[in-house]
């Protein structure tokens, strides 16, 4: 079989698609080494300390990822990477943290030097207690999560096999029929997911991270997650909008009853077995020197597993919390690891190891997300705007090129262009969002506007008595609208690749009629908007999607 995989010594790969052995290839690259980009031809990986620590912690062998270099490689590996991959891998485990008798923990190494080492350094010193013997350091149960960030952080990944409380007891099963009637059942890669996270109950699984692409069906990987471990359950998600969705498909899809699921929001303040709440709730108090009021409910209930949505938007306070629950299984679910403050390090060691990865474009080929193409249309600025550009400071700037009065008229263009398809609206700016309702006869849904008006409208969406949603970013995070096709973006968030992702995943659900989505984003040309707009792309043009560019008329019209 022909040879497809390039390893450079800067510790990239490069992989042909098209030739024989490619898929071979691609999952054996995808045990160990992190998607970079994934265009037409050449898709491109990263090897790394943190790839190469998922994939230790997975069970991988160092021998067994060189074995799949060598098997794929045109060209002999380099010596440097081949050095690195024994080096990096047998860091993980070298350090283990069990469960002490009597309470506690201990941290324990395999080599007396490396557990002096941990022992004299300054800023790991004081989250640790007595030591017990030349590779032995007792560690307090706050500890543990702060004792794997500060490791982390210098390159010794511990091993966490200390185990989990099992929580009180709750019998969760999904059921094969709807209420509404007709059967479902969960994909195949849903069950890998969920299997690969409870690794059947042992120390080595029940914390991790299942990346799949937005339309996929994470919640579904949660609720077959919270079938295995079978125990009180507190979902921490993005909105209240998402909480209820959640709410939604437990009672839909599982034997779980209403009195069994509670919300825990802004709104209602409900615990019960299963306790959906919000970032925004968890993260709330009434000034920046206040301590934040709802952390008690992480310990409100015997918990025994604790669900991360979205978990690349985790907020740094809930971060620290999650330090402090380490005895919780945790699972993260996400569309992307990418986070824009760097901290995919503490998500592998607060969260866990990536246990499960799906490239969009493969559940796109198997037909579980819809294709989309992907257009920036660029917009020219009137010359009276372009001198008020011309004076402002790099924020007003970029403001001034988003809220370009000319997207007005390019959006009844498209408008236009697509009639019959149900379209979301979505802008940056209040003012403009608000505007661009008026001006086509519909109401904004803001972040000021009530949950259960957004529901009703929502409602009215699916059911066809709407074609047109106009969005504030409230529309960016767990809407289930699967009938959505199409997506205007009128205005981002600077170059947020997170923001990108999460939009097009709007009308990424497959669609009955297998027809196809269409994303377009509004930039004004030779602006900063233009500039951070091709930021934005990058994430969405390195998992497969090709940008088409358009050109606005000045009348409006699209070519």
């Amino acid at each position: 079989m022909p040879r497809c995989v390039i390893v450079q010594s800067d510790r990239s790969v490069l992989l042909e698609v098209d030739v024989p052995g490619f898929e071979e290839a691609r999952d054996a690259l995808a045990r160990f080494a992190e998607l970079e980009k994934s265009p037409e031809h050449v898709h491109t990986y990263r090897i790394s300390p943190l790839s190469l620590w998922n994939a230790a912690s997975s069970g991988l062998r160092a021998d067994d990822v060189l074995a799949a270099l060598a098997a794929h490689a045109k060209y002999e590996v380099p010596q440097n990477v081949r050095a690195d991959v024994r080096e990096q891998m047998a860091r993980f485990g070298r350090l283990r943290l069990e469960a002490a008798p009597g309470g506690g923990f201990v941290l324990r190494g395999e080599d007396e030097l490396l557990v002096e080492q941990v022992w004299r350094n300054i800023k790991i010193r004081p989250l640790l207690g007595p030591r017990l013997g030349a590779r032995e350091i007792r560690i307090d149960g706050a500890q543990r999560g702060p004792v794997k960030q500060a490791l982390l952080k210098i390159g010794w990944p511990v091993e966490d096999l200390a185990g989990y409380v099992d929580g009180d007891p709750l019998e969760v099963i999904v059921r094969e029929s709807r209420k509404a009637g007709g059967t479902w059942g969960l994909r195949e890669y849903q069950k890998q997911s969920a299997d690969a996270f409870w690794a059947g109950g042992a120390t080595r699984g029940g914390s991790g991270v299942v990346v799949l692409p937005c339309g996929a069906g994470k919640t579904m990987v949660g609720i077959a997650a919270m079938e295995r471990v079978q125990a009180r359950t507190l979902i921490l998600c993005t909105n209240v909008v998402a909480a209820r969705q959640w709410r939604d498909e437990l009672l839909d899809k599982t034997s779980l009853t209403a009195e069994q699921v509670g919300e825990y929001t802004g709104q209602v303040k409900d615990v019960k077995p299963v306790t959906i709440a919000t970032y925004q709730i968890l993260t709330w108090r009434k000034k920046k020197t206040d301590p934040f009021l709802h952390f008690e409910l992480f310990n409100r209930a015997n918990w025994g597993l604790i669900l991360y949505d979205e978990v690349h938007l985790l907020p740094a306070p809930v971060f620290r919390v999650t330090a402090e629950i380490q005895a919780r299984r945790r699972l993260g679910l996400t569309a992307t690891l990418v986070r824009e403050d760097g901290r995919e390090g503490d998500v592998f060691s607060l969260i866990g190891p990536k246990k499960y990865d799906v490239p969009w474009r493969v559940l796109e080929k198997q037909g579980w997300i819809a294709t989309a193409l992907c257009r920036e249309v660029r917009v020219d600025l009137a010359p009276a705007e372009r001198l008020r550009y011309a004076s402002g400071g790099e924020r007003e700037q970029f403001r001034i090129a988003s809220e370009n009065p000319a997207k007005t008229e390019v959006v009844r263009d498209l408008l236009g262009r697509h009639a019959g398809d149900r379209v979301l609206l979505i802008g940056q700016y209040l003012d403009q969002v608000e505007s661009m309702a008026e001006t086509f006869g519909t109401k904004a849904i803001t972040g000021q506007t009530p949950v259960r008006e957004r529901e009703t409208v929502y409602g009215e969406f699916r059911e066809g008595k709407r074609k047109l949603l106009v969005l504030s970013k409230v529309g960016n995070f767990s809407l289930d609208l699967p009938d959505a096709n199409v997506l205007i973006q009128v205005s981002g968030t600077f170059g947020s690749r997170q923001e990108e992702a999460q939009r097009l995943g709007r009308v990424l659900r497959p669609k009955s009629d297998k027809s196809q989505a269409s994303f377009y984003s509004l930039v004004t040309r030779a602006t900063r908007e233009e500039d951070f707009a091709h930021k934005r792309q990058l994430f969405l043009t390195e998992q497969g999607y090709r940008y088409e560019v358009m050109e606005a008329a000045a009348a409006g019209g699209v070519r």
